[in-house]
């Protein structure tokens, strides 16, 4: 047999082998782990392949796979707290396993990499906890920038919250877990959605996640304004004992201690206890215990934490104060008119969360938790308003357990064209049953005038959602779909007759983010979903018009740029409609639903890390928020802050010594509906000094720096005084915190 190939035919012969051989290489696919100094998996790493611009990330058990790799590219490898490590590929690495080992590092904005990641701005906040821990549960939650946090009951209530534009008052419209553990308690004595975090160590505190907005699946009720997901330490590097000492009699101890550490388990155990006579002239007489353990086992593709914890407080409170009698004398910023307020709760938590690597490309996460919670509150709010003789003081009072459940299936699928998909299915339930919730008249906290409400409550919350990332080189899209069922059920005690009522509902909620990553320091997202919060079930079952599960939609379009390896600034438009407000009514220590609201507003961060031993930040949010349904200069929304900010600076450039200086800011906003009622705005920064010696630590922390005059809390309420003839409607405040000095020393071993 004779071949003959002529010029022409051998080129394109060539050709093809050429193109043939240009495939087989672009379809190797590469696999590896990535260990730590201590020959210990690392989960979440980076790794980006800066030649095809594709990206995975390493999973519990350190296992990395990425396709369409070919000879000469160049892999970056990169987490916050390591340094980032560059590899070049070899033959001998195609289609074989590798291993990274990854050295320490102090953690740096040069470890941020910008790729195809939904929750990217989440973890330049990470190095904000870094470079300045937390030192309260408060400080945790001021970390999410635009978040902004007031106490008005003796510091043993929840906080009231604002964000975008919203007064949340205790979290009604935004999601808080600890652990996959949700904060928020529906259908509570004292408002909806109720989140009181002070169960949680700051010390303790991991990893904060969070997202503006409802765009995320697995967030459901009060994931409207946005989400806080909370993470606590799996283990303790070093055991750690803190006494703080302060103004107003203030002491706290703390202390973290490990119990167990082998190559798979870790335990340990925390305390905190807080003593306080607080700032106001009547003793506030706070105290505070918690207490904590975590154990932790795993295994090459598997990992179960267990938890338990017990929270308790108790308080006496001096209540806000009405701005005339301040003015008149009667009274200074930190007197009282009523200072038998005050109250007592706990809140004891078991829980769980397990992973399991199915194989290379799916898992299953699954987390359960069991809370048994309490709950007493003396308040007033109008003072003699209602009953001229005893005063109007109030009780609220609950018990509470929370059963809950949820598991998340997880499966990565890849292909060699560059494209990519993570699928995650998941399910669970919340059930609360809610004992003796109450509202009733008393007198000096000792005596019950009257009840005006008392039941028992039972919620079940069950829902499912299935979620798809997309990625094709560049862009990352993202649907989903969420479904929540609700059985809401109310058994009035003062009935006369056996009054059991109840009611369903569903909820849909459809989600839809694109991601275009132009490059390792650029990434714009556009956003859209839709959220809702619960109403309360008294609220529900009353058939009184309000919405059942009122609805919100939101959109966000902006940017993360890194124009240097050492500065990150994000900028971003949003909009959120509401189908329904809560509106606080001071006469009644209650908030109450009202009518549909628009928000729109724009939102500036800058993190710059000048040296190793410098860092800045500063965030601005700003916020144009009305009512609908409301004419014009009547459809003010009530404490809705238009513009905040916060920021700060920490410097560790001198030897063994690091400081911080930190301020928030909030702008004057109006306090009634037609805006003739203001509340002030305030400027307060704090400082934070620690010096290190071996293992020993010396540190000093000043609240309001300045002693700047401020009001924490402030509304618009309707109330009379004891010698007043007519109720008046004005500024009723809560005192911030003067200058507060403490001491804290602090011993590693």
């Amino acid at each position: 047999m004779h071949i003959s190939i002529n010029y022409q035919n051998s080129k394109a012969f060539f050709t093809i082998l050429f193109l043939m051989q240009c495939f087989i290489s672009m379809g190797h696919e590469i696999k590896g782990k990535i260990m730590d100094p201590y020959n210990k998996p690392v989960e979440g790493v980076g790794i980006y392949n800066e030649t095809t611009q594709d990206f995975t990330y390493s999973d519990i058990s350190g296992y990395f796979e990425l396709d369409t790799i070919a000879v000469n590219d160049v892999l970056y490898f990169y987490s916050l707290g390591y340094e980032t490590v560059s590899k070049v590929i070899s033959n001998d690495d195609l289609n074989s396993s590798v291993s990274v080992v990854l050295k320490e590092a102090p953690v740096s904005l040069e470890q941020v990499v910008l790729i195809s990641k939904i929750d990217a701005f989440s973890r330049m906040v990470q190095i904000d906890v870094e470079q300045n821990p937390v030192r309260s549960s408060q400080e945790v939650l001021r970390r999410v920038p635009g978040l902004l946090i007031g106490q008005h009951a003796g510091g043993g209530k929840a906080e009231q919250l604002f964000l975008r534009g919203f007064d949340l008052d205790h979290g009604t419209d935004i999601a808080i877990s600890v652990d996959d553990m949700p904060v928020n308690l529906v259908s509570h004595a004292h408002g909806q959605g109720y989140s009181d975090l002070h169960f949680l160590i700051p010390e303790t505190l991991d990893r904060l996640d969070f997202e503006k907005g409802p765009y995320r699946a697995e967030q459901g009720n009060f994931a409207t304004a946005g989400h806080v997901a909370i993470k606590t330490k799996d283990k303790i590097e070093q055991n750690q004992i803190s006494l703080e000492a302060g103004d107003f009699n203030t002491l706290r101890l703390v202390s973290l201690i490990k119990l167990l550490e082998t190559d798979h388990a870790d335990g340990y155990i925390a305390s905190e206890g807080l003593v306080t006579d607080g700032f106001f002239e009547s003793p506030q007489n706070f105290n505070r215990l918690n207490l904590m353990g975590s154990f932790r086992f795993s295994k090459e593709n598997e990992s179960l934490r267990l938890g338990a914890s017990h929270f308790q407080s108790r308080w006496d409170a001096s209540g806000q104060i009405p701005q005339r009698a301040v003015d008149a004398g009667l009274i200074s910023r930190f007197g009282s008119i009523d200072d038998t307020e005050g109250g007592t709760t706990s809140r004891s938590n078991l829980w769980l969360n397990h992973f399991k690597a199915l194989d290379e490309h799916q898992s299953i996460r699954t987390s359960a938790y069991l809370s048994a919670y309490d709950f007493e509150l003396y308040s007033n709010f109008t003072f003699f308003l209602n009953d001229p003789v005893y005063g109007d003081q109030i009780r609220q009072k609950e018990d509470r357990i929370i059963l809950g459940a949820k598991s998340v299936y997880q499966k990565k699928l890849h292909t060699k064209d560059e494209v990519h998909a993570e699928l995650e299915i998941g399910s669970g339930f919340r059930y609360d049953q809610v004992s003796d919730v109450e509202l009733s008249r008393s007198r000096n906290r000792s005596e019950t005038l009257e009840n005006i409400a008392l039941g028992q409550i039972d919620e079940l919350n069950g829902f499912a959602f299935a979620d798809l990332e997309y990625t094709l080189g560049k862009w990352t899209l993202n649907g989903a779909l969420r479904t929540d069922y609700f059985n809401f059920q109310y058994e009035n005690d003062l009935s006369e007759t056996y009054d059991r009522q109840r009611k369903t509902k569903v909820f849909i909620a459809p989600k839809f983010n694109v991601l275009y990553t132009a490059s390792p320091e650029l990434q714009a997202f556009l956003k859209t979903g839709l959220g809702f919060h619960s109403n309360d079930a008294r609220v529900v079952l009353a058939n009184t018009g309000e919405r059942t599960l009122p609805g919100a939609f939101g959109s966000d379009l902006g940017i993360i740029w890194k124009p240097g390896s050492r500065t990150v600034v994000n900028a971003g438009l949003w909009m959120l409609r509401s189908q329904q407000e809560f509106v606080y009514v001071g006469d009644e220590g209650i908030v109450e639903p009202s009518g549909r609201s628009s928000r729109a507003g724009a939102d500036l961060g800058v993190r710059h890390q000048w040296t190793d031993d410098l860092y800045l930040y500063a965030d601005v949010n700003y916020t144009y928020a009305r009512s609908i349904d409301e004419p014009e200069g009547q459809d003010f929304i009530p404490l809705a802050p238009d513009l905040t900010s916060a920021g700060g600076i920490t410097f560790g450039g001198i030897k063994n010594l690091k400081a911080s200086l930190q301020y928030r800011y909030i702008k004057d906003r109006p306090a009634n509906e037609d805006n003739s009622i203001v509340a002030e705005g305030y400027f307060v920064t704090d400082l934070n000094l620690n010096y290190s010696i071996n293992n020993l630590t010396l540190g000093v922390v000043v609240e309001n720096l300045f002693d700047t005059e401020w009001n924490e809390t402030q509304f618009a309420t309707a109330s009379r005084l004891r010698n007043e003839q007519q109720a008046v409607e004005e500024i009723h405040f809560t005192p911030g915190t003067p200058f507060f000095i403490r001491g804290r020393l602090s011993l590693s071993f």
